[in-house]
């Protein structure tokens, strides 16, 4: 059994009951954080890319826990002179950690840390733990290469839906039809004006398409057994 909790923006918390992974932690500044960094326990820190709500409190939560931050090369070494540990790595890569692994894999987007130092490319993962497979598109576009995603047999997409910088409702249910996910869950909307969306009737459209899933307000659990 595998659990995914919302704790608002693009950040999760992710567990078998033994590892626990946490990704793109952006709690402290964040209006819909369900948590605060103190309060997050973590194995595993996983960023998509360097941009703030993202990359957020990924290092206060490293220096105080001990868990590893796997990112692309450029993330890695910028958080490691900030006193946190981790893992350097690049597209097409793939980490093995303790009950799974995760590779990496493109996404369109930009990624520069908030004072401007260049984050290497922008990335989603495909993450496997207690059996079941999640795909983590970060902040994207849609682009047709998502169709490759579909022999991983995802049981979980975690999509951004907010439009304006990421892609938006209708390119997410397309998405979904390249990817071929069993479930969604929608992300990165309605934490700022700019990207106010309604998470309800995207997850309904989807269920359209026969995929399942939920929107979970921040702090909501969605478990996959």
């Amino acid at each position: 059994m595998l659990e995914v909790q919302y704790l608002g923006h693009s950040a999760l918390f992710i567990s078998d009951g033994s590892t626990r992974v946490v990704v793109d932690p952006f709690l402290t500044g964040n209006p819909k954080a369900a948590l605060a960094a103190e309060q997050v326990e973590a194995d595993l820190i996983v960023l998509t890319h360097a941009h703030g709500d993202h990359y957020g409190d990924s290092v206060t939560i490293s220096r105080r826990t001990g868990a590893p931050i796997v990112s692309n090369y450029e993330i890695v070494a910028y958080a490691e002179r900030q006193g946190a540990k981790g893992v350097g790595m690049n597209l097409g890569g793939t980490y093995r950690f303790a009950g799974g692994w995760l590779k990496w894999v493109p996404a369109w987007h930009s990624s520069s840390f908030p004072d401007g130092t260049y984050g290497g490319l922008a990335q989603g993962c495909v993450l496997e733990l207690a059996g079941k497979r999640l795909y983590i598109a970060g902040d994207t576009a849609l682009f047709s290469d998502m169709a490759l995603l579909s022999s991983y047999s995802i049981d979980l997409a975690v999509l951004p839906i907010g439009d304006h910088f990421t892609m938006g409702p209708e390119d997410a249910l397309k998405a979904l039809e390249l990817v071929r996910a069993k479930q969604v869950l929608p992300v990165h909307y309605n934490t700022f004006p700019p990207i106010a969306q309604d998470g309800v009737a995207f997850v309904h459209r989807a269920g359209l398409l026969g995929v399942g899933g939920a929107a979970l307000a921040p702090g909501e659990r969605l478990t996959l057994s």
